[in-house]
């Protein structure tokens, strides 16, 4: 079922994600497509789509978001790569996980900043950073 949230939605997702978010989204939905749409409409189709922020702003507020939540890890790893393929620069990154430290507590900082750590051995990011 294709439609226009769908579609806008998954210009957004590759726009955010790349190949990568595709390719996620179309494994979901081999088992569960109606949730796979649902993964494609709301978020990308229309929040990511919305004019009041850009790609970067909505990435480092995700990513944000899921360290915050501390139970999100695979989420959060999706968004730190999602975070780079927009734009943010590492150091922005780091920097958004290490306040989650003020507002969320440590224990959820150091889970995200391993998850940075991970996701920047992946992408060939050394830490420290400069």
């Amino acid at each position: 079922m294709s439609s226009e949230r769908y579609e806008r939605g998954s210009r957004m997702l590759t726009a955010v994600d790349g190949p990568a978010g595709v390719a996620v989204v179309e494994g979901l939905a081999k088992s569960f497509p109606d949730f796979a749409r649902y993964v494609l409409e709301f978020p990308f189709g229309d929040i990511y789509a919305r004019k009041g922020l850009g790609l970067r702003e909505r990435e480092l507020a995700t990513v944000a978001a899921l360290c915050a939540l501390g139970h999100a890890s695979s989420q959060l790893r999706v968004h730190v790569h999602a975070a780079l393929h927009v734009g943010c620069k590492p150091e922005e990154v780091v920097e958004v996980v290490m306040q989650m430290a003020v507002y969320a507590g440590f224990p959820a900082a150091l889970n995200g900043l391993s998850v940075v750590r991970e996701v920047f051995a992946e992408s060939g990011i050394q830490l420290p950073l400069a």
